[in-house]
This record gives structure tokens, sequence and C-alpha cells, in this order.
């Protein structure tokens, strides 16, 4: 005869163990949902996509019982501008998920990061994927290519950019170089003009020179061979005539 109470208790057993890890699953999955759903956003407000909506879904103006129409190019236009916006997203995402991961791994940073990761890239999935049918639903096949063309979009911003600093930068380099050479001009100016001014002064006597101009002068001044000289002959010339 089968013992149907010994049976029991293991199964008993069995079906508690099974109950209590799935309320344990349930009750860690919502807990996980709901922290992770209180974490900051990873990105902003997606500005183009609420400018996108706002234009497909127009309310009427008071006194009006139908939307005003909003022509296709200009929902086209904004549709690019979304995804050229989702394009950047993509970017920064992948960028940030090497660096992420490894950083994780030394225990650099904690969970709530990671997870913020990955909602993101849950969010920028399901973005593609409706950019894609909005796409299809305004141009047919449309979808195929318009991440193409905002991804052309996103590089000409990227290189206008760079231009622009580029220029900027010129900009500065040029006004400090006008300043360094006009620097440069007023202290050669100034330099020549010392140099000008010592030029235009009289030598100054050498040791030799002086000794010479002393022995001239002493010579004038005593009468020297030449005056004594003469003096005797004068005396002479007298002595004849008496």
């Amino acid at each position: 005869m089968v013992d149907w109470v010994g049976l029991s208790v293991p199964f008993a057993y069995l079906g508690v163990l099974v109950g209590s890890l799935a309320t344990f699953s349930s009750l860690y999955r919502k807990r996980k949902a709901a922290k992770s759903s209180s974490l900051d956003p990873w990105f902003g407000p997606h500005t183009s996509r609420d400018i996108y909506l706002s234009l497909l879904h127009l309310e009427p103006e008071p006194g009006q019982e139908k939307s005003p129409n909003v022509p296709d190019g200009v929902l086209k236009a904004a549709l690019l501008q979304r995804a050229r916006e989702d394009i950047k997203r993509i970017l920064e995402v992948r960028n940030a998920k090497q660096a992420l991961s490894s950083l994780l791994q030394r225990g650099s940073v904690g969970d709530d990061l990671w997870q913020r990761h990955q909602r993101a890239e849950k969010e920028i999935e399901a973005e593609l994927r409706d950019v894609v049918e909005e796409a299809n639903a305004l141009q047919p096949n449309w979808g195929q290519t318009i991440f193409q063309s905002a991804n052309e979009m996103h590089h000409n911003t990227i290189l206008r950019d760079k231009l622009a600093s580029i220029q900027a930068k010129g900009k500065k380099d040029r006004e400090w170089w006008d300043q360094e050479k006009a620097t440069i001009q007023s202290n050669f100016m100034r330099e020549l003009g010392e140099d000008e001014k010592e030029n235009s002064k009289p030598p100054a006597a050498s040791p030799a020179d002086r000794i010479g101009s002393d022995e001239d002068a002493v010579l004038v001044e005593g009468g020297g061979p030449a005056a004594s000289g003469a003096s005797k002959g004068a005396g002479k010339k007298r002595k004849g005539k008496k």
C-alpha cells in the first residue's frame, strides 16, 4: 500500500520551495523595476521628438473644428531633425559603453549608472523603430535611408562647429600677432632713434690726442724754437743798423 502521507511531505516541501522562489523573484523584479524607474535618465528631454509630435498632432484652434494641416515637407524636416538627434545619442551611448563596462568591472562606478545606461540603450532602440515607422508612413521606403541622411547632417554640423572654432581661434591669433608686431616695431624704432642720437654726438678725444694738444699749447705759450730763432734774427738786424 502506498504511503501517501509520506509522499506528500516532500511534494509539499517542493511546492513551498518553488512558491517562495517565485515570490522572491517577483518581488525582486518589481523592486528592481521601481528602482530603475526612479533613476535619472541618461539623456535630457528629446526636444526634436517633442516638436515633431506637436506638429503631427496639432489641436484645432478655438472656434475651428478641424486642426490645421501641416505640410509634408515640414513634417519630413522635423522628422529628419529628430533622426539627427537620435544619431547623436547613439554615438554617445556607444562611446560610453566600453569605458563604463571597464569602470564597472574595477568597481569604480555603481550598478545604478550601468542600469541607467542599459535603459538608455533600450530607449534608443525603441526610438529608432518609431522613427523608421514614421518615415515609412510619410514616404514609402524612406525609413531605409533616413538615418543615412541624418548621419550626414550630424557630421556636417560637427565640421561646421570645428571650422567656426578654428576661425575664432585664428582671429584671436591674428589680433595677438598684430599687437606683438606693433610692440616689436615700436621697440625697434626707439632703439634706432637712440643709435642715431649716439652717432650724431662728436667723437670723444683719445688720450694721445689730448697729450698732443697739450704739448702744442705749451709750445705756443713758450715761444718754441721758431719763436726763439725769430727773436735772435731780429736782434742781429737791429745791431747791423746801428
